[in-house]
């Protein structure tokens, strides 16, 4: 398995190459009067929470600026995998981007302290963490790796769901094959659950669910069902392991060419299209749950929580090892107690 800190480290690959030169080409295309809209790119399909909170985003900007600042979204994953187009994005063949925690882990340590396995007690302690100073520290930690952080969105509770039956302890997932986000940290949270963790993309997932290549994923209601994976790895296990943000970055290239006003204006769309994504994000988990359990799917709650969180805590360790790192860890903890 190849090393996510490897892939960070070994610039652009060929396929990135390509990719931006493709997105150079649609940029071209995008011409406006005043300049070009900004491209953004998302992996998940267009009505998805995170992508009508960049529309969203878009919106206030026109209104804002009387037309003469845009965002256009390509989602989907038409512009390439979370790591391609990040990597696009960081060396300014994209303007912005929505990408998971996953391959940030990878550049920045700080980003790992929000995908820590039970850090967060709720949704709601996740979102009063990242609304605070705390989050504004993480997404100011990317500035030095050329990515301007603009806001967090919501990814929900993430699950555990496969082919094979239902997850009450960690005893019952040894010897799975689970599909992880390429991230070195989710790997070791498999691994310390006994189970074998296969990288992977998104986009490939029902596939090899389908073919036996892996027997299941660890993701949230919406995108368990908007991908289908429904359909073929019917076992749904409420284990709610990792309660982590998603992230809308922008290129710190394509920053540094706009005039102060327009950075502050392109960062309070962002802060601002927050409560839009929020609301239509708890929604879509409603829906989704809805869609689900009519569809058949088998849910279970887990027998023991403190199990699994106990069998994930090394992982805290192992992750969690710079005095920055620590503090901020302390401190969410900390406002979990009084939140």
């Amino acid at each position: 398995m190849t090393n996510t800190k490897e892939i960070a480290s070994e610039g652009l690959s060929r396929r990135s190459v390509l990719l931006a030169g493709a997105a150079a080409g649609v940029l071209s295309a995008c011409g406006r009067k005043g300049g070009r809209a900004f491209l953004s790119s998302d992996t998940h399909p267009p009505d998805y929470p995170t992508v009508t909170a960049v529309d969203e985003m878009a919106r206030l900007l026109r209104e804002r600026t009387d037309g003469r600042l845009d965002i256009k979204t390509y989602a989907g994953g038409q512009l390439g995998s979370e790591r391609d187009t990040l990597e696009i994005t960081v060396f300014g063949g994209l303007d912005m981007n929505r990408v998971n925690l996953a391959p940030l882990n990878a550049i920045e340590p700080v980003t790992t302290i929000p995908a820590l396995p039970f850090l967060f007690r709720s949704n709601e302690h996740m979102r009063q963490a990242l609304d605070s100073p705390i989050g504004d520290e993480i997404l100011a930690s990317l500035t030095k790796h050329d990515l301007i952080g603009l806001c967090f969105y919501d990814s929900g509770d993430r699950n555990f769901y496969n082919t094979k039956r239902p997850i009450y302890t960690p005893a019952d997932m040894k010897g799975m094959k689970i599909r992880v986000p390429n991230s070195d940290l989710y790997v070791s949270m498999i691994k310390a659950l006994g189970a074998d963790a296969t990288p992977m993309s998104l986009a490939e997932v029902y596939q090899a669910l389908v073919q036996g290549v892996i027997d299941g994923a660890e993701n949230n209601w919406p995108s368990y069902e908007s991908g289908r994976h429904f359909e073929v790895a019917p076992y749904y296990s409420l284990t709610h392991h990792v309660i982590a943000p998603e992230v809308l970055v922008m290129s710190k290239r394509r920053w540094d060419k706009l005039s102060k006003p327009d950075q502050e204006r392109v960062r309070q769309a962002a802060k601002d299209s927050v409560p839009f994504m929020r609301k239509h994000w708890d929604a879509a988990v409603d829906e989704a749950r809805s869609k689900l359990l009519a569809a058949g799917i088998k849910v279970n709650e887990i027998a023991d929580p403190a199990a699994f969180a106990a069998a994930m805590r090394p992982v805290w360790n192992k992750y969690v090892v710079t005095d920055e790192q620590k503090r901020l860890l302390k401190e969410i903890e900390a406002m979990s107690e009084v939140g």
